[in-house]
This record gives structure tokens, C-alpha cells and sequence, in this order.
């Protein structure tokens, strides 16, 4: 009888998740989006381009946000065990938007306190601005941290497993849409800033801008999650309960005992770095090598998210369901390979519209590989400790994004020591030549990925895991 009623519970909350409700929920997304946009997009340009600061400097402040990940699963605990006023997950949300709204605020005067002492030369001025800047960036991490998780539960409290995939769909198509919205709002908005480098003109410009975009992100993160949520609603998981009689301890020995999760999570490593090692540098490639302006470079992320989305969309509905996931990553990462191979000849020819082209073909594969990938995520993920998987293959994301971030601007250093100073294409060419050879490693690992025998050996584990529970 208690089950029926939980059931009647749970179909009445999945009824109420109307389509309409669903796509105002993902708004949340798309604002995450719009701001992966500002953080490595337009301020990263600034900081590297107009500012001069060191591509490392910048890489490495940047990264500290992705190595914040790994407290997701802390948020995740407390949103669980910490309900406010009878919610779990939406205060976090809202807690956690305000607090990356407003480290985003407070990062413009900081970066320019940061390019003051970068112009004086003092060291310790240097040093100091540099770990607040880390730090805010930390701060940033977390405050994402703690509002995308219990965002991405309450996703999954409103939803069935068969209702599951339309929603997250809907959601990451949302995201890509808030990268397309946001580059095309940056460049409008910064169009008087074309050819302006003085801080004291750049600075209270930016500064203005911020503070609207922080502004109009919080209610829009009001407004997605206001009255979504049920008061004391129980989650719709019957894996979650499952993951809790495993624990964390015999999780993580089901999580070692496969070969096939350790190639897995190589593959999703580099296939990682390989599709974002150029994002740091992207619109300082567009900056020093095609002398584009701000307003131009930042459509660029607006035509690499464009196609992304139609990839996205193109690999979901026609091209995954017939040649299968496998190939279909396959096919992608090849598709992304040649991307970054017309990236460096567009340099070449110095064309600007070959480098608009390009990037659409560059996100029409990387969509492709991404919905294959996410797919192959889902089937090799054991219903029974579903939890503990996508964190494992969440951490390995994080990872591999923040070493690109620190990478892609080292490189980028490291690349302007081999050419010079005067030869900034060989610079942004070394490193598009190593994320070709990344991307191919990742082809590489993916032939060794077998589903199939992931199954086999996971099944056995976690049955041998279950008796020794039961023995004891």
C-alpha cells in the first residue's frame, strides 16, 4: 500500500512536469551557458589580448573552477540530508546563483587591480593579485558547483527513467543555446569597445555590463525553479536506495574491478582535452592572427555553439540511431580531428570567413561526438549505482576541462617561445597540433571500449558485492 501511494505521488509530480515547465526549468541551463561565455570567452580575450596578461596566468586561474567539481558531491549530500523549508533542491540552486553571480561581479575590478600590478612589476603585488584570483575563481567553481547539482537532481526527482533522456536533451540543447545567446549579446554590447585597450576605458565599461548580466542571470534563475519543486517530495529512484546498500566503500571496488570503466574513463579524458584545448585560446587566435575585433571574435563561440546545437540535434534524432553510438563517436572525433587540421590551414590563408566555416563544421562534429558520447555514458552505467558512475565520469570530464584550460594557455606560452615573438600563427598552431594528436589517441581508446563485456564483468562484481553485504 505504501508503495502504490508513493507510486500515485511520484506519477502525479511527472504529470505536472509539463513541456512548457520542463523548458522553463532549462532556462537555468542556458544561463550557465551564457556565462561560460563571459568567463572563457570575452574575459579571456581581455585578459590575454587587451591586458597582456600571461596565457598561463589566465589558463591556470580558470582551470580552478573546474577543479572545484569534486565538491558536487558534497552539495549533493546536503541538498539530500538539509531540506530549507521543506525543499531540497531549489534554495541550493538560488544559493548557489547568487554566489556565482556575484564572484562574476566582483571579478572586473580584480582582473584590473590584477593588469595594475602586472604593469608595476613588483612581484608581491603580483603574487597576491594572482591568488585572489584563483581563489575568486575557486569560489566561482563552487557556487556552480552548489547550484548545478541539486539542479541536476531535481531533474531527475521530476522525471521517470523513461522520461529521463527528452529531459536531459532538452536541457543540454538549452546550454548550447545560452553559449549562442550570450555571444551574440556580448558582441552587441561591446561593439563600442572595438579597438580600446586603456584599462580606464575598458574597466568601468565591462564593469556595467557585469553587473547587468549578473542582474538579469539571478532572475532568470529565480524564475526557472519558483514553484517547481514540491514541498517533502521523495526522490523517484529506486537505484539511488540501491547505491546506498552497495556504500561508498564497495561502490568504489565496483567502480576499479572493469578494465573496460578505466578505458572508458581514459577515452572521456582525452576525448575531453581534445574538443576543449583550444577553448582559452580561441578568440585570441581570432585576435592576433585574423586581427578581428571583440565583437567579432565572440561570434565565434556564437558559430561553434550553432553547430554544436544542429550536431547535437543531427546525431540524436538520425545519425546515432542508425549507425549506432560507437560509430557514431567515431565518426565525430575523426570530423573533429580535420576541424582542428582547416583551423590551422584557415590561419594560413588568413581568411575570416574560412575561419567562421570552419568552427561550424568544428561544433557540428563536436555535437556529434558528444551525443554519442553521453549516450555511451548511460549504457555504460549499472542502474544499481548509477550515482557513483556519472560522478566518476563527471570527475573525468572536470578533469580533462581543467587541464585544458591550463594546457591550452601554457601551450600557447610555450608555442611563442618556439616561434617568437613576431610569429604568433606557429604559437596557436603548435597547440591545435597537439589536440589533433590528443584526439587521435582518444580514437585509439575508444576501439578498445566494449560494452557488452562492460556488462558481463560489472554484473558479476556487483552480485558478488551483494552477497558479501548479505554474508556479513
Amino acid at each position: 500500500m505504501q508503495n502504490t501511494a508513493q507510486n500515485k505521488t511520484s506519477s502525479t509530480r511527472i504529470t505536472n512536469l509539463h513541456p512548457l515547465t520542463l523548458a522553463r526549468l532549462s532556462l537555468f541551463q542556458g544561463c550557465l551557458g551564457c556565462l561560460a561565455v563571459i568567463f572563457a570567452g570575452m574575459l579571456n580575450r581581455i585578459m590575454i589580448s587587451e591586458l597582456a596578461f600571461p596565457a598561463i596566468l589566465v589558463g591556470g586561474g580558470l582551470a580552478f573552477e573546474q577543479l572545484m567539481a569534486p565538491s558536487r558531491v558534497l552539495f549533493g549530500n546536503i541538498s539530500d540530508s538539509w531540506p530549507i523549508r521543506g525543499k531540497k533542491r531549489t534554495p541550493y540552486i538560488w544559493l548557489g546563483s547568487a554566489g556565482f553571480c556575484t564572484m562574476a561581479v566582483l571579478s572586473i575590478p580584480l582582473i584590473f587591480q590584477t593588469e595594475q600590478a602586472l604593469r608595476e612589476g613588483e612581484w608581491l603585488p603580483i603574487s597576491i593579485c594572482a591568488l585572489a584570483l584563483c581563489l575568486l575563481f575557486s569560489l566561482y567553481g563552487l557556487a556552480i558547483s552548489m547550484a548545478t547539482t541539486p539542479y541536476l537532481a531535481l531533474v531527475i526527482d521530476l522525471t521517470t527513467e523513461q522520461e529521463r533522456p527528452k529531459a536531459v536533451g532538452v536541457i543540454w540543447c538549452m546550454l548550447t543555446i545560452g553559449i549562442i545567446v550570450g555571444a551574440i549579446a556580448i558582441s552587441i554590447t561591446t561593439k563600442g569597445l572595438d579597438g580600446v585597450s586603456e584599462p580606464s576605458l575598458l574597466e568601468p565599461a565591462l564593469q556595467k555590463f557585469m553587473i547587468w548580466v549578473g542582474g538579469i542571470v539571478m532572475a532568470i534563475s529565480i524564475f526557472a525553479c519558483w514553484g517547481i519543486e514540491p514541498k517533502n517530495h521523495s526522490t523517484n529512484s529506486e537505484e539511488g536506495s540501491y547505491s546506498k546498500e552497495i556504500g561508498l566503500k564497495k561502490s568504489w571496488r565496483l567502480i576499479t574491478s572493469s578494465r573496460q570503466i578505466i578505458i572508458f574513463f581514459g577515452f572521456l579524458v582525452l576525448y575531453t582535452l581534445g574538443l576543449f584545448l583550444q577553448d582559452p585560446i580561441l578568440e585570441s587566435y581570432g585576435a592576433e592572427v585574423f586581427n578581428l575585433p571583440i565583437s567579432q571574435t565572440t561570434l565565434l563561440n556564437a558559430f561553434w555553439g550553432g553547430g554544436t546545437l544542429f550536431g547535437l540535434l543531427l546525431g540524436g534524432l538520425w545519425v546515432t540511431p542508425r549507425l549506432g553510438k560507437l560509430a557514431t563517436a567515431r565518426v565525430g572525433c575523426w570530423m573533429i580531428t580535420c576541424s582542428l587540421l582547416f583551423l590551422i590551414i584557415s590561419g594560413l590563408t588568413g581568411s575570416e570567413n574560412s575561419l567562421f566555416g570552419v568552427l561550424v563544421i568544428f561544433g557540428v562534429a563536436a555535437g556529434l561526438a558528444t551525443n554519442s558520447a553521453l549516450s555511451l555514458m548511460l549504457d555504460l552505467t549499472l542502474p544499481e549505482a548509477a550515482g557513483t558512475f556519472v560522478g566518476v565520469w563527471g570527475l573525468a570530464q572536470a578533469l580533462s576541462r581543467a587541464m585544458g584550460k591550463v594546457f591550452g594557455g601554457g601551450l600557447l606560452d610555450l608555442g611563442r617561445s618556439i616561434g617568437g615573438e613576431n610569429n604568433t600563427f606557429i604559437a596557436f598552431s603548435f597547440v591545435f597540433s597537439l589536440e589533433i594528436l590528443i584526439m587521435i589517441s582518444a580514437i585509439l581508446v575508444l576501439e578498445k571500449v566494449n560494452i557488452k563485456r562492460f556488462k558481463e564483468e560489472t554484473k558479476t562484481k556487483i552480485e558478488t558485492l551483494m552477497f558479501a553485504e548479505l554474508d556479513g
